[in-house]
């Protein structure tokens, strides 16, 4: 049998092979009630399962908020994610995911626990493409048949779900705080990737405040493509990709081709080595981290905070 540590090593080293493992669970059944999907998140944003514990309502809380948690001396808020997604439990709210990502711990109510899989991103496809997610849901992820036939899971898009529920009282990006326009050679543009509806927003709203031209794509392997396009359209032209694409800004977890994935092809490339690359992810700690430094990237910075995003592009193009 594996020991923790080989589980703890396997599972890191997935990073390097544009595969993730996702906690499968369910929410119960939909509005008629008459199907109950399988719903997903990346193992990476889990701190811990736990069973249900006793809620504290919070007075005036906003709906879907069951209430907080004290769990082992720490304050946690708990969201109710069936609600949230539209579904009723048929056996009621039994589990709790405690999540960590995008500098907050918080928890979700779920119906049950199924499984962890073990998945290439190529098998997951931009839920964008599909109708009806009501941006809820970043990605559907094809699972191997079982012998009911194939399975689908709609991997959630915590990010709009936790910004949603709480919302900021101040401005995401402060035209005081972020500093002078940055400035970058003419024609040249910041290539951005980002599968979640509200971090390309918040994005593009930082990008447009630092006075930086930019192309944005949902994946990894969209922006991989955009990459060799504008490379191509260059080289006929008599330039280099270096005049036409100032540095690339990607998240880590995309469909068909993840952000350490791309870094890796960007920097392995003989074409687009010297093009700097800032990972900006949800994704945090020491793990992470050292993945980013595995795969040649020039710097990261945690979602979301503009004034630190922009410091950020600020030392990378200066680099």
């Amino acid at each position: 049998m594996k020991n923790v540590q080989q589980e703890v090593d396997e599972r890191s080293n997935l990073t390097g092979t544009n595969k993730f493992e996702l906690l499968l669970f369910r929410l119960g059944a939909d509005k008629n009630g008459d199907r109950n999907e399988l719903f997903g998140i990346n193992v990476f944003k889990i701190r811990e399962i736990v069973a249900m514990p006793e809620v504290t309502a919070i007075a005036g809380a906003m709906d879907h908020v069951l209430g907080v948690v004290n769990l082992r001396g720490a304050i946690i808020q708990v969201l109710d994610l069936p609600a949230i997604a539209g579904c009723v439990p048929k056996s009621g709210l039994n589990i709790m995911l405690v999540t960590e990502f995008a500098r907050t711990t918080q928890a979700f109510a779920v119906e049950s626990v199924e499984e962890i899989v073990r998945l290439d991103w190529s098998s997951v496809m931009s839920a964008e493409r599909s109708a009806g997610t009501g941006g809820l849901v970043t990605s559907i992820a094809r699972l191997e048949d079982d012998a009911a036939g194939p399975r689908l899971a709609q991997v959630l898009d915590l990010e709009t779900i936790l910004r949603n529920m709480n919302p900021s009282d101040r401005p995401d990006v402060n035209a005081a705080t972020i500093g002078a326009p940055i400035k970058i050679k003419p024609g040249c543009v910041v290539l951005a990737a980002d599968d979640s509806v509200v971090a390309r927003a918040l994005i593009e709203q930082g990008l447009d405040a630092m006075g930086l031209p930019f192309i944005m794509t949902k994946s990894g392997k969209e922006a991989w493509d955009q990459l060799n396009i504008i490379a191509n359209q260059a080289e006929a032209d008599g330039r280099s990709v270096y005049d036409r694409v100032a540095m690339v800004l990607t998240d880590l977890e995309m469909p068909e081709m993840d952000g350490f994935t791309l870094t890796r092809s960007i920097k392995k490339s003989n074409r687009f080595k010297d093009l700097p690359v800032l990972i900006h992810s949800s994704l945090s700690g020491t793990t992470n981290e050292e993945h980013v430094k595995s795969v040649g990237a020039d710097a990261y910075v945690a979602k979301f905070n503009a004034d630190e995003l922009a410091a950020a592009l600020r030392q990378v193009l200066k680099n």
